[in-house]
C-alpha cells in the first residue's frame, strides 16, 4: 500500500504513514482493480513501475507540530519525492509549480500553461500505459468522452500529452481540498452544507450521465471543494482507464465506495454512481462510513445484504427527507434506486435544481425539468374546490346553452336516421327508385339566415324567430350516387376524407342531393341529368306538385314569377313562384324549379338572404385582410424560425429528441383516429386513396409539430423551464403523476370558466339594453351520433395541441424580443384582439378578446403549457358541442354522452 499523500510505501495494516504522519485512508486517491486477491491484497495501479524512496525522517523538535493538511501546496511538496521539480519545463509549454498529490493512478502537479497563461493540473499516468496499445486506445476514448462533459460542477479535462515517455492529462485546477480531507479535518458537515454539496454533485453527475459518461470511482477524494464553496467532480473515466489496464471493467474503482453490482463484478451503470453518491452523503453527514469491513469478502457480504445503520441514529436532528434519499440511493437492488441524479436533487429538501442550473448558465435537460417541481398533489380541499368549480361551470354552461345556442333555439324534432329515411322516401316519390352505390348525410347551419337577422332585426327578441318551423336554421343534407363518392381534395377535406354537400362535386349522372329542414320538409332537390341523351319525342310537362308536397307548401298560395336562379344543370323547363310571409320574419319566399324531359332536376326554396355564391366575389374587408396578414406572418415566423434552429439543435444535441418523437407520434395517431371515425370509408380499392390522403396529412401535422417542438423547446427550457414541468412529465409517460393531475385539473377548470365567459355576453348585453349577440353554433358532425362526436374530440385535440404550442412558442419568442413580460402581454393581447371581427358591438368584442388573451398569458406563466393545452381543448369542445339540460332532445343525448366522457 502507498501513502495517498506522499506516495511512500506503507504496511497494509498501518493507520498512519510512517513517513509523513498522515492518516492512511483506502479511499483517498486510490483507485483499485480487483485481481482475485483479498481485501488487503488489492492490486493498485501504481504511480510508477518502481516505488519511490520515502523522504528522510525529519529531525525531532521540541516544538509541537500541527497536523499537516494534504491538499494545500508548499514548495517542499514537489521536492518530497515528486518526479519533477518546481520550475521544470515540460512539453515546451508547461512549467511545474508544485506537487499537488499522489494516488493509485499517478501523480498530480500544479503547473502553469505558458501558452495560455493559466494554472492547470497535470496528472501523470503510469508509464506502462504508453506501452499497451489497447489500453492507450481505451484511454483516448475515455478522455474523448470526458471532454464532452462541460458543467460548472465537473472538473474539465483539457488535453492529453506526453513528457519524458509518460502520458499526462491537463485538467482544470481547483484551488481547494477534497471532501475526504474535509471530513477528516472537521468530522462531518452540517445538514444544510451537505445538502448544498449533494445538490452540486447531482448536477455534475447528471451532466455526465446525459453524455453517456459514468464515473465508476465516485468517492470523497474525487470531489473537490474550492474556496467559494463550489464543488468539482474529478477523475471522470479514469476508473475505466484502470480497468482497461487490467481487463476488469466492472471491478474498477475503490471497493469502499463501489455499488454491490460493481463490487461483485457484474455491471456498472449510472445507478452505480447513484449508490456511490449515497455513500458520500452518508459519510459527509455522519462523519462515518455506511459500511465498515476489514476484508473485501466481508464488504461484499454487507453490500449484498443491505445491512446499514440509519443515518438518523448517528445524527438525531437529521431531516427525514435527507435520510430517505440516502437510503434509496443505498438500495442493493439498482432498480429501487432513484432513476437519475436529478431525481436525487429533486428529492432533497429545500432545493430547486432548475434554479441552480439556470443560475449556472446551463440548459436543464428534459430529465431535469421532469424531475423538478412538486412530487405531491394539491391539497384535498383545493382539489375538491376545483372539481366543484368544473361541475358548477358545466351546469352553468348547459343552462346558458339552452337559451343562447342554435341547436336549442331551433327545434330539432327528428333524429338523423329519421331524416335520412325521409330523404330516401322523397327521392322515390319523385320517380327515382334506383338503388345508389354510395350515400352520405349530415347537418349544416344556414349562417346567411343568422347574419340577415343580426343585420336587419335590432329587437331584443330577434333570436326567438329561430324557434319557428320555417325558415330553417339547421339543415339536414343527403347525397346519393351511382358511383362511390370520395373526397380527394387535399386541402378542402384536411385529410379527414369527409363528404360534404359540395365535396366531391356533383358531376356524375344520376347523383342526387336533398336538403331538408329538421321537420323533414324539402328545401332543395338536385339531380344530375345524363351527359349523353339520344333524341326522343317531346318532353311531357313536369308535375311540380310532388315537390311542393314534399316541401310542405301549398301551391295555391304562391304567385307565378319569372325564374331567376339556376344551377349548373341542363334543363328544358324552368318555373318560379313567390309569396310574402310575415312569420317569423317579413320576407319574400321564393320557389325555383327546373326539369329535363318531364322529370325534376332542380327544386329550391329561397329567401332574401340566399347568396348567389357563383356571382359574388366576396371581397375581404380591410380588417379581415389585416387579420389574415397577421396570421400568415405569425405562422411563417414560428415555422421558418423553428426550421432555422432545428439544424443547430441537432448538431449541438440540445433538442428533446425523445419528447419531440412522442409528441409527433401522439399527433400522428390522434389524426388517424379522427380520420377513422369521421371519414367516409369505401368498401373498394378506392379506400386506398383515402388512406394515402390521411397518412399524408397525419405525417404533415406530426412533422410540423415535431419540428416546432424540437426547434423552440430548448430555448424555453433554458429560460423558463418551469412552464414545461407538467408537460414534459406527461409526454414522458407519467400519466398518474400528481403534478400532471394538478395541471390537468387546473386546465379543465380554466377551460370550463373560459367557455362560460364567452357566453356571458348573451346575458349581460340584454340586461343593459344591448342587443343579444349571435348565438353559438355547435359542431354539426356531433349531431350525427357518438362516432362522429368522438371523431370531433380527436380533431379538437390535435388542432388545439398545435394551436397551444404555437401560442406558447410565439409568446416566448416575443418575450425574448421585447425583454419585458408586461410588454409581451400587451403585444400578444393586441395581436390576438385585432384579428377578431364581427358583432354589433366591436368594442365589446375587442374587450372580451383582450380578457381571453390575458387569461391565456396568465395561465401559461402560472401553470404552464399542459394547463393551457387542456384548457383550450376543453373550452372549444364545450363551445362547439351540443349541450343542453334537456337530455331527452337529440342534441342533449349526444352532448350528455360527451359530457360524461369529459368529466369522468
Amino acid at each position: 500500500m502507498f501513502c495517498p499523500t506522499c506516495g511512500a510505501k506503507a504496511s497494509a495494516t498501518a493507520k498512519f504513514c510512517s513517513s509523513c504522519g498522515q492518516a492512511m485512508d483506502s479511499d483517498t486517491g486510490t483507485t483499485l482493480v480487483d485481481h482475485d486477491g483479498g481485501f488487503d491484497g488489492e492490486t493498485i495501479a501504481p504511480v510508477a513501475s518502481t516505488p519511490r524512496k520515502p523522504p528522510p525522517t525529519p529531525t525531532p523538535s521540541r516544538t509541537p507540530r500541527s497536523t499537516p493538511t494534504p491538499n494545500p501546496l508548499t514548495s517542499s511538496d514537489a521536492i518530497s519525492g515528486g518526479r519533477f521539480t518546481p520550475g521544470q519545463f515540460l512539453a515546451e509549454r508547461y512549467r511545474i509549480v508544485a506537487l499537488a498529490g499522489r494516488g493509485g493512478m499517478g501523480e498530480v502537479f500544479r503547473a502553469e500553461d505558458l501558452t495560455l497563461g493559466q494554472i492547470v493540473a497535470m496528472k501523470f499516468l503510469p508509464e506502462r500505459l504508453s506501452r499497451d496499445a489497447a489500453a492507450l486506445s481505451r484511454f483516448h476514448a475515455e478522455v474523448r468522452n470526458a471532454r464532452q462533459v462541460s458543467h460548472p460542477n465537473v472538473c474539465r479535462v483539457f488535453d492529453i500529452g506526453e513528457a519524458e515517455g509518460t502520458l499526462f492529462l491537463t485538467m482544470e485546477y481547483v484551488d481547494g481540498e477534497d471532501l475526504a480531507s474535509v471530513v477528516r479535518r472537521i468530522g462531518r458537515l452540517s445538514p444544510d452544507k451537505a445538502t448544498e454539496i449533494a445538490r452540486q454533485i447531482c448536477a455534475g453527475l447528471a451532466a455526465a450521465h446525459e453524455r453517456g459518461v459514468i464515473h465508476r470511482d465516485l468517492k470523497p477524494a474525487n470531489v473537490m471543494l474550492d474556496g467559494a464553496g463550489k464543488i468539482r467532480i474529478t477523475d471522470f473515466g479514469l476508473a475505466g482507464l484502470a480497468a482497461s489496464m487490467q481487463s476488469e471493467d466492472a471491478r474498477a474503482g475503490t471497493p469502499a465506495y463501489m455499488a454491490p453490482e460493481q463490487l461483485a463484478g457484474r455491471e456498472v451503470t449510472t445507478k452505480s454512481d447513484i449508490y456511490s453518491l449515497g455513500l458520500i452523503l452518508y459519510e459527509i453527514l455522519t462523519g462515518k462510513r455506511a459500511f465498515e469491513a476489514s476484508t473485501l469478502q466481508e464488504l461484499v457480504r454487507l453490500r449484498e445484504s443491505g445491512t446499514i445503520t440509519n443515518p438518523s441514529t448517528l445524527l438525531r436532528d437529521l431531516d427525514p427527507l435527507i435520510e430517505r434519499v440516502i437510503l434509496r440511493c443505498l438500495e442493493a437492488d439498482p432498480g429501487k434506486r432513484p432513476a437519475s441524479a436529478l431525481q436525487v436533487a429533486a428529492a432533497l429538501p429545500g432545493g430547486d435544481p432548475l434554479a441552480a442550473a439556470l443560475a449556472a448558465g446551463e440548459t436543464p435537460s428534459p430529465q431535469m425539468v421532469a424531475a423538478a417541481g412538486s412530487t405531491e398533489g394539491i391539497k384535498p380541499w383545493l382539489g375538491i374546490a376545483l372539481v366543484a368549480t368544473v361541475l358548477l361551470g358545466l351546469v352553468a354552461h348547459m343552462m346558458l346553452a339552452d337559451r343562447y345556442r342554435v341547436q336549442n333555439l331551433t327545434p330539432l324534432q327528428k333524429a338523423p336516421d329519421v331524416l335520412l329515411a325521409r330523404s330516401q322516401e322523397i327521392i322515390q316519390q319523385l320517380g327515382f327508385p334506383e338503388t345508389p352505390a354510395d350515400t352520405a348525410h349530415g347537418f349544416f347551419t344556414d349562417y346567411d339566415y343568422l347574419n340577415y337577422i343580426q343585420e336587419y332585426d335590432k329587437s331584443q327578441t330577434r333570436w326567438q324567430r329561430l324557434a319557428s318551423d320555417r325558415p330553417a336554421t339547421v339543415i339536414f343534407w343527403y347525397r346519393q350516387s351511382p358511383r362511390e363518392m370520395q373526397s380527394d381534395n387535399f386541402f378542402n377535406s384536411i385529410g379527414s376524407g369527409v363528404i360534404t354537400p359540395w365535396e366531391p362535386p356533383s358531376d356524375v349522372t344520376g347523383m342526387i342531393s336533398v336538403f331538408l329542414d329538421t321537420h323533414g320538409r324539402l328545401l332543395l332537390f338536385k339531380r344530375i341529368p345524363p351527359e349523353r341523351d339520344p333524341p326522343g319525342g317531346p318532353s311531357p310537362p313536369p308535375d311540380w306538385s310532388p315537390l311542393f308536397s314534399a316541401a310542405g307548401l301549398d301551391p295555391s298560395k304562391f304567385t307565378s314569377a319569372t325564374p331567376e336562379w339556376s344551377d349548373l344543370l341542363y334543363s328544358d323547363s324552368r318555373a318560379a313562384w313567390t309569396r310574402e310571409i310575415t312569420t317569423p320574419i317579413q320576407a319574400t319566399e321564393r320557389v325555383e324549379t327546373a326539369a329535363y324531359r318531364g322529370k325534376p332536376v332542380y327544386f329550391r326554396v329561397l329567401f332574401p338572404w340566399a347568396n348567389p355564391y357563383r356571382d359574388r366575389l366576396h371581397p375581404a374587408s380591410a380588417h379581415q385582410k389585416l387579420a389574415s396578414i397577421i396570421g400568415i406572418v405569425l405562422f411563417g415566423a414560428v415555422l421558418f424560425g423553428s426550421i432555422l434552429i432545428v439544424k443547430r439543435n441537432v448538431k449541438q444535441k440540445r433538442g428533446d429528441e425523445a419528447g419531440s418523437w412522442r409528441l409527433a407520434n401522439f399527433l400522428f395517431f390522434v389524426f388517424l383516429a379522427m380520420w377513422a371515425l369521421q371519414a367516409h370509408h369505401l368498401a373498394s380499392l378506392g379506400e386506398f386513396g383515402t388512406i394515402v390522403l390521411a397518412l399524408a396529412w397525419a405525417f404533415l401535422v406530426s412533422t410540423f409539430a415535431r419540428m416546432l417542438y424540437f426547434g423552440l423547446e430548448p430555448f424555453v427550457r433554458r429560460r423558463d423551464p418551469h412552464t414545461l414541468i407538467g408537460w414534459v412529465r406527461l409526454i414522458g409517460g407519467k400519466i398518474r403523476d400528481p403534478l400532471v393531475g394538478r395541471d390537468v385539473l387546473f386546465g379543465m377548470t380554466y377551460g370550463v370558466l373560459l367557455g362560460v365567459f364567452e357566453s356571458v355576453d348573451n346575458v349581460l348585453l340584454p340586461l343593459f339594453g344591448g342587443l343579444p349577440p349571435l348565438p353559438g353554433t355547435p359542431s354539426m358532425e356531433s349531431l350525427l351520433g357518438i362516432r362522429q362526436t368522438l371523431g370531433s374530440v380527436f380533431a379538437y385535440t390535435w388542432v388545439f395541441v398545435l394551436y397551444s404550442l404555437g401560442i406558447f412558442f410565439f409568446l416566448f419568442l416575443l418575450r425574448l424580443l421585447v425583454r419585458k413580460d408586461w410588454i409581451a402581454a400587451i403585444v400578444i393581447v393586441f395581436l390576438g384582439t385585432i384579428t377578431n371581427t364581427g358583432g354589433d358591438y366591436l368594442w365589446l368584442t375587442f374587450l372580451a378578446s383582450a380578457v381571453i388573451w390575458l387569461s391565456i398569458y396568465a395561465v401559461l406563466r402560472r401553470f404552464g403549457l399542459l394547463a393551457l393545452v387542456v384548457g383550450l381543448v376543453v373550452q372549444n369542445m364545450l363551445v362547439t358541442f351540443p349541450m343542453t339540460t334537456h337530455l331527452s332532445r337529440v342534441p342533449g343525448s349526444i352532448g350528455f354522452a360527451y359530457l360524461r366522457g369529459e368529466v369522468f
